[in-house]
């Protein structure tokens, strides 16, 4: 008779996250800052009040933490183009004005905070590099339509 394996809370844990709140989020971009604003930017502890509720506080931040970092590789992994793609998708999502969000991201750089802690950092400055990079060319490309 062979005994059933129970999954390990945190694996457990990080699926019902990409069950419940990730598959929500539309582009890969948006769960990367969603999971990084469950980061308290003074500790670096993550917290999830709906998984630190069906499992614990040190189970819910072991699966963001994984979450995140695993979110991160892969929008650090996306093509230039790729990026652009999903860089405008999460831009279309948050509904904000298209050359008033370009242009504060350009100065703020707030996608610095999607960097998870413990991370290869130069693929960290990649990362940064690439969304520079996406940014710039979103721009040029609302600002060639906004001509036409």
């Amino acid at each position: 008779m062979s005994a059933m394996v129970k999954p390990l809370p945190v694996q457990e844990a990080y699926e019902d996250l990409l069950q419940r709140s990730l598959s929500r989020i539309p582009c890969d971009l948006g769960r990367l800052l969603y999971l990084a604003s469950t980061r308290d930017y003074n500790t670096g502890n993550y917290h999830h009040d709906g998984l630190a509720d069906r499992f614990s506080v040190k189970v819910a931040r072991s699966a963001l933490e994984i979450a995140h970092r695993q979110a991160f590789y892969k929008v650090a992994a996306l093509s230039l183009e790729e990026l652009v793609r999903d860089l405008a998708a999460y831009l279309e999502s948050s509904r904000e004005n298209p050359e008033e969000f370009l242009r504060t991201w350009q100065r703020l750089e707030p996608y610095r905070i999607a960097i998870p802690m413990e991370v290869n950092p130069t693929v960290a400055r990649l990362f940064a590099s690439n969304v520079r990079l996406a940014l710039a060319v979103l721009r040029l490309r609302q600002s060639t339509r906004a001509d036409r």
